[in-house]
């Protein structure tokens, strides 16, 4: 008589063959009595896991591969942390890699995934998936988050950025300002597109004799300190600055003060993101939750890898909060959370 397989086990439990590995290993993640379960059918069967045939089964390596386009600033750092919470919880470790607007580095990340990992988190807010996807291994699990134009074979996790900006200019309208700039994000990375193009129609819909002008910023501070430069230097008439995100925005703040301008009696400032910082300075910005994103996507990535992931729309969409601070209120309402 032919010796039972993983595989027998895991279709006389009725789980996926990975949820069986997990399970007779000892797996955090998995339910005590699921695991009752799978050795009770291990043991009826007389399942006895061969080391070599373990080893590969477990090319499960219990990590996630993480491919984001930057690994610094505070918006990533969120995003991570997020993620470490879930994978720990979870009995996972992360693998972090960058993804650079350049199709050849972004096809050498997601080649260097190969064979380490069990799945993918992708973040490629500026690259086209054509440029990417046909490098993620064949039968890896993949979820994308906010990367530009998602391939339509992959899970993806949005932020919808034109209803975080629209409520800046909705907000902009309440406190009565229309004189308006918008410090830009990339020309290349969908949430900045979103984020300028959302604000503007906007803008045009709650005020349209309100005047905007769109500033570049790259999402770097000192994009942010060089657009205050320049409104300064070129005497414009503003009264509301919104930054695509929060760094930007910081780096409006000390310029204009220094330069005597009152935030926000003069000039009322928002970002977007609202990164730990923020709520320190007292930004009003969009709240993404970023970190419950990160983590939204390990635990999606996960139950793929377990039970295929069905049952779940292949996009989800996650709304932005308004968190109205004393850069656009006044010191009275500063700090507000």
């Amino acid at each position: 008589m032919a010796q039972a397989t993983i595989r027998d086990v895991a279709r006389e439990a009725g789980l996926s063959v990975a949820s069986v590995s997990r399970a007779l290993n000892g797996h955090k993640s998995v339910r005590a009595e699921t695991r009752a379960h799978v050795v009770a059918v291990a043991d009826r069967l007389g399942y006895v896991p061969h080391a070599g045939a373990r080893s590969l089964s477990m090319a499960r390596s219990n990590a996630i591969g993480v491919v984001l386009p930057d690994l610094h600033g505070e918006f990533f750092s969120e995003i991570v942390r997020g993620m470490d919470r879930e994978a720990s919880r979870l009995g996972f470790q992360l693998l972090l890699s960058n993804m650079h607007a350049d199709q050849v580095q972004a096809t050498q990340a997601l080649r260097a995934m190969r064979g380490r990992v069990d799945g993918l988190l992708i973040m490629s807010p500026q690259m086209r998936a054509d440029g990417w996807s046909a490098a993620v291994p064949r039968g890896l699990p993949a979820v994308l988050i906010n990367s530009s134009d998602d391939d339509g074979r992959h899970p993806a996790l949005r932020i919808d950025n034109r209803a975080g900006a629209a409520a800046v200019a909705r907000h902009f309208a309440e406190i009565g300002r229309r004189s308006i700039v918008h410090i830009a994000g990339p020309d290349h990375n969908v949430d900045a597109r979103e984020r300028r193009e959302g604000f503007a129609e906007a803008i045009a819909r709650e005020m349209p004799s309100a005047t905007l002008t769109v500033l570049p910023g790259d999402f770097a501070e000192e994009s942010g300190e060089a657009a205050a430069r320049y409104i300064l230097k070129e005497g414009l008439t503003v009264d509301a600055i919104f930054a695509a995100n929060d760094m930007m925005a910081v780096g409006c703040l000390q310029p204009l003060r220094g330069a005597g301008r009152r935030v926000p009696a003069d000039i009322a400032i928002a970002g977007f993101d609202d990164v730990p910082i923020a709520r320190y300075l007292g930004l009003t910005t969009i709240r993404v939750h970023i970190a419950d994103i990160g983590a939204r996507a390990v635990a999606r990535l996960v139950a793929m890898m377990d039970e295929g992931g069905g049952g779940e729309p292949l996009v989800e969409w996650h709304q932005p909060d308004l968190v109205m601070r004393g850069t656009t209120l006044g010191s009275a309402l500063r700090g507000n959370s």
